[in-house]
C-alpha cells in the first residue's frame, strides 16, 4: 500500500478512535512521555542555553528516532502500517479532551457555579484562575480552544502528512517540551529557549492552516481574515496569534487583553476589537468551530499527501 494512502487511512481511524475512546486516565503515551522528558531534565539541567539543546535533540529525538524504528519494522505489511500510524495518531491527538474539558468549564458557569470552573481551568490551560471572573473564564476557554485546535490536533495532522508517524511523534514531543520547559520561569529562561524556538518553527505550518480553515468554516469569512490580517502579529506568539485573531473574527468576538500566568501579569493586544465580548456561550460555538476545523485539515492534509506522491511520481517519470 502506498505511503498516503497509509496515512489517509490510518489518520482517520485514529481521529475517529479519539472521538470515540478520548484519551485514557491512566498511562496515556504522552503522559509516559513527559515523565521521561523530566528524568532527562534532571540529569542535565544547567541554567544554559547548550545544555537545554541537548535536552531538546534528546527527547525529540529520542521521538523522532522511535516513530522511524518502528514505522520501518511495519512496512512489509499494509495493514500494520494503517494500525500503527492509527494508534501513533489517536496517541497525538487531542480533539476530544479539549472539547470535553472546555464544555466542561462552560456547563459550571451555566450554573452559576465560578468556583468550580476554576478548580477546572488547569486541565485546559495555564492561567491563574483565581485572577479570572465568569467573563475572563470564558474568554480564556475559547482562546484555548483556538489555540490547541492547531497544537493539538491540526499540528499533528501536519506534519503526519509530511513525515509519517516520526512526524506525528515528533510534533507531539516538541509541543510537550515547550509546555514542559518552554515558558519563562527563572529555571527555564535559558534552558527551555531551544524547546520554545523549536515549538514555534514546528507549529508554524500547522497554525497557518488551522487560521486558514477557521476562515473557511466560521461562519464569517470576511471578519476571520480581517482579524487575522489587522491583529496576529501585535500577539507575542508567532503561531497563537493568528490561531486566535482567526477564531475571534469568526466567532465576531474579543479575545486577548491582560492575562496572568503564574502569578505574571500580561497585557496582550486585543484581537478583533470590533467584536464583542466573550460570553459563556461561545465555549460551545469555539467548540464547534473546532470540530470543523479538525475534520477539514484531515481532508487538506490527505489530498496534501496524495497530491505530492503524485507530483513526485510525476518528475521521476519525466
Amino acid at each position: 500500500m502506498r505511503a498516503e494512502r497509509v496515512f489517509a487511512y490510518g489518520a482517520a481511524a485514529g481521529l475517529l478512535g479519539d472521538l470515540l475512546l478520548g484519551d485514557p486516565r491512566r498511562g496515556h503515551p504522552v503522559a509516559v512521555f513527559g515523565l521521561a522528558a523530566g528524568a532527562v531534565e534532571r540529569v542535565l539541567w544547567r541554567d544554559h542555553r547548550g545544555w537545554g539543546a541537548l535536552h531538546t535533540a534528546v527527547c525529540a529525538g529520542g521521538a523522532v528516532a522511535l516513530g522511524a524504528v518502528a514505522a520501518r519494522a511495519v512496512r512489509p505489511s499494509p495493514a500494520a502500517s494503517v494500525a500503527l500510524t492509527a494508534a501513533a495518531t489517536w496517541a497525538v491527538v487531542g480533539g476530544t479532551s479539549l472539547a470535553r474539558e472546555a464544555r466542561a468549564i462552560g456547563q459550571a458557569l451555566q450554573a452559576g457555579d465560578v468556583e468550580a470552573a476554576r478548580a477546572r481551568l488547569p486541565h485546559l490551560c495555564g492561567r491563574d484562575p483565581q485572577a479570572l471572573d465568569a467573563d475572563g473564564i470564558a474568554r480564556a476557554v475559547v482562546e484555548s480552544v483556538a489555540e490547541n485546535t492547531s497544537d493539538a490536533v491540526v499540528g499533528a495532522l501536519v506534519w503526519g502528512a509530511a513525515a509519517g508517524v516520526p512526524g506525528l511523534l515528533g510534533f507531539r514531543a516538541v509541543n510537550t517540551l515547550d509546555a514542559m520547559v518552554g515558558h519563562k520561569s527563572p529555571r527555564h529562561r535559558r534552558y527551555g529557549w531551544a524547546s520554545a524556538r523549536l515549538d514555534d518553527v514546528a507549529g508554524w505550518p500547522g497554525a497557518r492552516l488551522t487560521a486558514a480553515l477557521a476562515t473557511v468554516a466560521g461562519g464569517n469569512p470576511r471578519g476571520a481574515v480581517r482579524a487575522w490580517r489587522a491583529d496576529a502579529r501585535r500577539h507575542p506568539s508567532p503561531n497563537a496569534g493568528c490561531v486566535e485573531a482567526s477564531f475571534a473574527g469568526a466567532l465576531g468576538v474579543r479575545l486577548g487583553g491582560t492575562l496572568s500566568y503564574g502569578g505574571r501579569v500580561e497585557h496582550r493586544p486585543v484581537l478583533n476589537g470590533g467584536g464583542r465580548a466573550v460570553e459563556v456561550r461561545d465555549i460551545d460555538r469555539a467548540v464547534r468551530l473546532s470540530r470543523r476545523v479538525s475534520r477539514l485539515a484531515l481532508g487538506v492534509c490527505a489530498a496534501g499527501r496524495f497530491l505530492a506522491a503524485g507530483l513526485s511520481s510525476k518528475g521521476r517519470r519525466s
